[in-house]
């Protein structure tokens, strides 16, 4: 059995890998476009992206002050686990007091702070059953910076993939410099409005430069890079060469009368962490 005391302690590790330190990927892809950067105040902005980065390694704290809102994708295969949802609080919680991560979890209507992030339906759990023997949990602290300039878009189906494109360049066009970019790129497309954006914010976790496997989709990702990073909008939103860092679509299928689009927007600080346990 996998107990709640493992669960915990794995959950409290990935928030404190996540938060400080950023994955290899997302990096390599900050140091390759400051660079290839030619504007004076791009180059200043990435390169203070790049040192912040590596004092919060050498110093072990939090890389951003906003520490996000803290979703966990589940895996759950056929393994017997004790008292997962508390195991998944009380690591939230205990990584909140130790690491520390700001208390962001609040009432959205008094607007009163839980002091631990988790509440009401928060941490938000996604869990996906799978045919395998073991547990993977994928902790993604997601900041309100880039989060509130997400969109939604219930197309019709004759706006096809022109439509698509349009969206998304229209939605990080209006977003600017908001999102502190270098942004990352989810876009969701499919299912019902609730899945598209799922979808888009899943999309996050997939590895920065790595295509997706269907050819039409992997040239749509590339298209829209292209088309993004020449908007000039550039490092926190202040001209460059680098708006974007990658665009990352996944998609469902839908219901014969609609083409749901859900994009989710990544700050420069694409976080998140992963572990398997098996029993």
């Amino acid at each position: 059995m996998i107990t709640q005391s493992t669960i915990e302690d794995t959950i409290f590790n990935l928030f404190k890998e996540a938060v400080i330190k950023l994955p290899g990927d997302v990096r390599k892809a900050l140091e390759e476009a400051y660079k290839n950067e030619d504007d004076k105040i791009a180059c200043l902005n990435l390169k203070a992206i790049l040192d912040n980065i590596e004092a919060a390694e050498e110093l072990d704290v939090p890389m951003c002050q906003d520490t996000g809102l803290p979703i966990i994708f589940v895996k759950l295969g056929k393994v017997e686990v004790e008292n997962l949802y508390e195991g998944i609080r009380n690591g939230v919680k205990r990584a909140t007091k130790e690491i520390p991560l700001r208390p962001n979890v609040v009432n959205p209507l008094t607007r009163e702070n839980t002091g631990t992030n988790t509440g009401n339906l928060i941490p938000q759990i996604d869990i996906e059953l799978i045919d395998e023997e073991k547990i993977e949990f994928t902790v993604f602290p997601k900041g309100i910076g880039s989060e509130n300039n997400n969109a939604l878009k219930m197309a019709l189906p004759g706006e096809g993939i022109e439509g698509i494109k349009k969206f998304v360049l229209d939605t990080v066009t209006a977003a600017g410099g908001k999102p502190c970019p270098p942004i990352i790129v989810g876009v969701g497309v499919g299912g019902l409005s609730d899945m598209a954006m799922k979808l888009a914010k899943k999309a996050l976790l997939g590895k920065v430069g790595e295509r997706n496997p269907d050819k039409m989709i992997a040239e749509l990702e590339e298209d829209l890079l292209c088309q993004i990073n020449k908007t000039g909008i550039g490092p926190m939103g202040l001209g460059g060469k680098t708006t974007a860092l990658d665009v990352k679509i996944l998609t469902a299928d839908t219901h014969t009368a609609g083409l749901p689009i859900g994009i989710c927007i990544q700050c420069w600080a694409g976080r998140h962490a992963k572990a398997v346990l098996r029993p």
